[in-house]
């Protein structure tokens, strides 16, 4: 599974290897020994799943001190643009975004550290999004 930076510290996108033949596809969409081994040591704690249609926007989410979140995000079905924007105070990048296309068919993945502002835009009929937390949800 690739790693790859990005300008932003932290932030990183996935492209899984993919195993095609002529019975489909398959693919780790996560494994604890890879990330460690990168020295993305995250014990994710909660699971979260969305759908939305065609034109919805849901963010910008971010949970500040002391439950901030990191966020590994695919898209099950459908495509989505997604965006991160870095709102760690003293950062380089503080207040800039950074935007990629997530979607069934390319699989990318996007990790987003702590200090990040998250949302999307759904770009096809509907989508499904599926997120891991290292940090439980809290208002």
């Amino acid at each position: 599974m690739p790693f790859i930076k990005t300008i932003f510290s932290g932030l990183i996108i996935f492209e899984p290897l993919i195993l095609e033949d002529n019975r489909g596809y398959f693919y780790e969409s996560y494994n604890k020994k890879l990330f460690v081994a990168e020295g993305l040591d995250i014990t994710f704690v909660q699971d979260n799943q969305s759908s939305s249609s065609f034109g919805v926007i849901r963010g910008l989410h971010y949970q500040l001190n002391p439950y901030p979140q990191t966020k590994l995000i695919r898209t099950l079905s459908g495509s989505i643009v997604d965006v991160a924007v870095d709102i760690r105070q003293g950062s380089p990048t503080y207040g800039k975004a950074f935007t990629i296309e997530l979607s069934a068919e390319n699989k990318k993945q996007l990790l987003i550290p702590k200090g990040f502002a998250h949302g999307y835009s759904v770009i096809s009929k509907t989508a499904e999004v599926f997120y891991k937390c290292d940090e439980f949800y809290n208002k």
